[in-house]
């Protein structure tokens, strides 16, 4: 069963792409027409390719790694972060910062700066500082909360990429690509569909449609997650079991072996009753003769 419907996307604006003159002609498969100057999406297409990445997504966390998240746009900020918040996935909502995967040993530095602050607070060490250095840190903290807050638990590279516009992110898409991440990405008639490996098409520019699709992959991920969970927990059960088989034929082996003892000695006793018997009948016809 597919995870969304034709008329859920219809509704959500998901069908509308952009102005004929700004179209790729690479994107001419998942079109369907051209109505007033606009490019409409083959939703069919749309539906079979949002299941494909939605199977993909989960696969992906119930392995337990991790999936970035971008959507710099306007329209698109605000439903990413209430959306993959609480699923604690990794987002980048504000400017992408350059080099945040090939160079992530520098970002992950900038991360620990941000923690070791966030330390000095907790533990009091920066009351001893001035007001000005108090003040400049402070700053800095704030900088750092708002640029890498959301990708603070990443410790290593993600697994795939979740882009929602690939023409704004296209320096995300470029480091991905470097370093053979997957991309996962909603594809407007006017982008390149070429560099992303799992091709969403669909209008990235109406919220409906971007709040439409990030809820599928968010629930995607959730299944995925709770499978894992229940995985880890069944586990243990199945160790124990293990534990128990050993012994259990043992005891299945001590059965056999009395049994067995058991139906050698009914066998004896029968062998002496069929003598006795026939001893009897010898006897019985020499007195009749």
């Amino acid at each position: 069963m597919s995870r969304t419907s034709f008329q859920e996307l219809l509704d959500a604006g998901v069908h509308f792409g952009h102005l004929k003159r700004k179209w790729n002609p690479k994107m001419a498969p998942y079109i369907f027409m051209e109505k007033n100057g606009i490019h409409i999406i083959d939703l069919h297409k749309t539906v079979v390719k949002i299941d494909e990445a939605a199977a993909a997504v989960k696969q992906i966390a119930k392995s337990g790694r991790k999936i970035l998240f971008v959507a710099t746009k306007k329209q698109a900020k605000d439903i990413v972060a209430e959306r993959i918040k609480p699923i604690n996935m990794p987002y980048v909502t504000e400017r992408w910062p350059g080099g945040m995967l090939t160079n992530f040993a520098t970002i992950r530095k900038a991360v620990k700066k941000m923690s070791s602050i966030d330390k000095m607070m907790t533990d009091g060490t920066i009351d001893t500082l001035s007001k000005r250095e108090k003040l400049q840190v402070s700053r800095q903290r704030a900088k750092l909360e708002k640029n890498l807050g959301s990708i603070a638990d990443l410790n290593r590279l993600p697994a795939a990429l979740f882009v929602v516009d690939v023409q704004k992110e296209y320096i995300a898409v470029r480091e991905a690509k470097r370093l053979n991440i997957p991309v996962i990405a909603m594809v407007d008639t006017c982008c390149d569909p070429t560099p992303i490996d799992f091709v969403i098409p669909a209008n990235d520019d109406a919220s409906k449609s971007i709040a439409l699709i990030v809820d599928i992959m968010a629930k995607a991920i959730e299944e995925g997650l709770e499978e894992r969970k229940a995985e880890k927990e069944k586990e243990p059960a199945q160790k124990e079991k293990s534990e128990e088989q050993p012994t259990r034929t043992r005891a299945r082996k001590v059965k056999v072996k009395v049994e067995s003892t058991h139906n050698e000695g009914n066998t004896e006793v029968a062998d002496s009753v069929e003598e006795v018997a026939e001893q009897n009948t010898s006897v019985e016809e020499n007195e009749q003769e």
